[in-house]
């Protein structure tokens, strides 16, 4: 049931009562179905505050914007933690996140000890959400996320559009990626989400989205 809704620029944080549903490892994801929509939609945990689960959700299709229009009291249906997390087993964490893949990055800053992040955005609007990491870095287009990694980063763990994702690879080949695919299902069957990463084809909602051993 949504416990409240919050706009943060132009993506919407929805906040959920809990129930019996555990939050899971940073990185996995939820499968979220608005009453009247044929799918569920996919989302990253935001956040887990007692009681609650929250999904920072862009408005970007049919799907996504009936999620962002429930009303406090409305019922929705929940399927998750699903897929697999980030390895939080880190030395030298650095968060970085490009527009909605700052997503999983609340929760995933708060097991991790808040350590420090990059976030890069479309626009001044869209950065608004960097109040959800308070403290880190921001670059706003034309800027990217990797004009600001050091030679020597640490230990990277970052979600984002695909060519951030390849851009930050290509400097960090240990990084551990969340990709984002379009899902059905969310458990495998129906082969949807399926996207190429070095030649091969992997179902992100099973091998992903933190697919660990890409490089």
């Amino acid at each position: 049931m949504v416990s409240a809704t919050e706009s943060v620029g132009p993506f919407t944080l929805l906040r959920l009562e809990r129930g019996e549903l555990e939050p899971g490892v940073p990185g996995q994801f939820f499968m979220l179905e608005a009453p009247g929509r044929v799918l569920p939609r996919p989302m990253s945990l935001c956040q887990a505050p007692h009681g609650e689960l929250a999904f920072l959700i862009d408005p970007i299709g049919p799907g996504t914007r009936a999620l962002c229009a429930l009303r406090i009291g409305e019922a929705i249906h929940v399927l998750g933690p699903l897929g697999n997390g980030f390895d939080l087993d880190l030395s030298r964490p650095l968060l970085v996140a490009g527009g909605i893949g700052i997503a999983p990055m609340p929760y995933l800053a708060a097991a991790l000890g808040d350590p420090p992040a990059i976030l890069g955005f479309r626009t001044e609007h869209h950065a608004e959400a960097a109040g959800l990491l308070p403290g880190a870095e921001i670059v706003v287009e034309p800027r990217l996320v990797t004009e600001l990694l050091q030679d020597d980063p640490g230990d990277v763990l970052a979600c984002g559009p695909e060519p951030m994702l390849e851009a930050v690879r290509r400097r960090v080949p240990r990084a551990q990626l969340a990709w984002e695919a379009r899902m059905a299902c969310g458990y495998g069957a129906c082969y949807g989400c399926v996207v190429e990463i070095d030649g091969r084809y992997r179902r992100l909602c099973v091998d992903g989205p933190v697919v660990r051993d890409a490089a």
